[in-house]
């Protein structure tokens, strides 16, 4: 009992209340779990990009709204959902070991493959690099994703034969496995005044919207055949 209410009337008020809750299987709840498996449909149906890369695609050094895969973003306007799983310092070697587990959880319909910068940096062996990313495109392909490669190339410290061997991984990965490529991601960029910062390595802000075009040239094609609705201004 309440002090200074009847008994009985608490229990009726108290029974009024109960009486307003949905039930399991009322039409409220019925409605509610219609609601909620009908959004998360919708949200499947957008395709997924995961973007494996290194300090190339983490904005190192500038702000991380202007980096190509924030911009990359910013042009698909909800088309698509981008999972930045790139990590700056990454080598091929690290990008193998995190790749089974990442390619689980997102469950990607589109792969970019950024990495070998940091190996060629190093002189690791092409050859590691090239049977790491072949394990990755066969991983992507297994599960039912498609791969773009996007290619980079070094500076000549280790000489030429390293150098020709190093890009020619990116070539040969492509017809191998019928992948696209991107031969070179800093292409009208690497050589370019202002476009890269003092260390000589990583681009500018300025430099992030030119490294977008050359990716989407090989990307659209991709995201059209994801069912991707891609505005004409993103074309452009």
């Amino acid at each position: 009992m309440v002090k200074g209410f009847p008994s009985g009337l608490v229990r009726e008020n108290h029974t009024r209340l109960v009486r307003w809750r949905p039930r399991p299987g009322s039409l409220a709840c019925l409605l509610l779990a219609l609601w909620l498996a009908t959004t998360a449909a919708l949200a499947d149906t957008r395709p997924v990009l995961l973007v494996m890369g290194d300090s190339l695609s983490t904005a190192y050094g500038i702000e991380r709204e202007a980096g190509w895969v924030s911009l990359l973003e910013e042009r698909l306007d909800g088309s698509a959902q981008v999972v930045n799983a790139s990590m700056s310092g990454e080598t091929s070697s690290g990008g193998a070991s995190r790749f089974p587990e990442l390619i689980g959880q997102h469950d990607p319909d589109i792969v970019l493959l950024e990495l070998g910068g940091n190996d060629g940096l190093r002189g690791l062996p092409p050859t590691q690099l090239e049977v790491n990313l072949a394990g990755m495109i066969e991983a992507s392909q297994a599960a039912g994703a498609e791969v773009l490669l996007l290619g980079i190339d070094i500076p000549p410290n280790y000489g030429q034969a390293y150098r020709r061997a190093f890009t020619n991984v990116f070539s040969r990965l492509a017809d191998t496995y019928d992948t696209p490529l991107v031969p070179f991601l800093l292409e009208d960029v690497a050589l370019e005044e202002g476009m890269m910062q003092d260390d000589g390595i990583h681009p500018t802000s300025d430099a992030q919207p030119i490294i977008l075009d050359n990716v989407w040239s090989e990307l659209a094609p991709l995201l059209e055949d994801s069912g991707a609705e891609l505005a004409e201004t993103a074309h452009e």
